[in-house]
């Protein structure tokens, strides 16, 4: 089993981040041949995702959608003015799981993890765990 939190500074208000290639690090270093990777983000405006990283327009698209569902113009109770990204790390989630096989992420041709930022810029931490199985 290997534990290690991964930084990451995130540039904009809004914006997926491809963290796969950190993720595939830890995964070597941990030595699991196969097994489960867990990803999780301990924080409330940002999330975790797997999705689509060949085109650049299927992130827009998704952050287009949340931003229709969750207007960060809008106004909210939440006094802080970062509602939007609260719900929108709700509808998001804040885990992924990714098998692994032979030392390697099992992840689809065109799979990237992704992190989520919806009230940035900052610096998040992504904790990943992997389990072997």
């Amino acid at each position: 089993m290997a534990f290690k939190t991964i930084s990451v500074k995130t540039d904009g208000t809004q914006q997926f981040v491809d963290i796969t290639q950190q993720v595939r690090h830890v995964v070597r270093e941990s030595g699991v041949k196969s097994g489960v990777c867990w990803i999780f983000i301990p924080h409330t405006t940002a999330a975790v995702t797997i999705n689509e990283n060949a085109d650049p327009d299927v992130r827009r698209d998704i952050l287009n959608r949340l931003e229709a569902a969750a207007p960060s113009s809008e106004k909210y109770l939440h006094s802080e003015g970062n509602a939007h990204a609260h719900i929108k790390s709700s509808l998001i989630g804040a885990s992924a799981a990714v098998f692994v096989e032979a030392g390697q992420l099992v992840l689809g041709t065109w799979q990237s993890i992704f992190l989520c930022e919806f009230d940035g810029p900052r610096t998040r931490n992504v904790m990943v765990r992997i389990s072997p199985g």
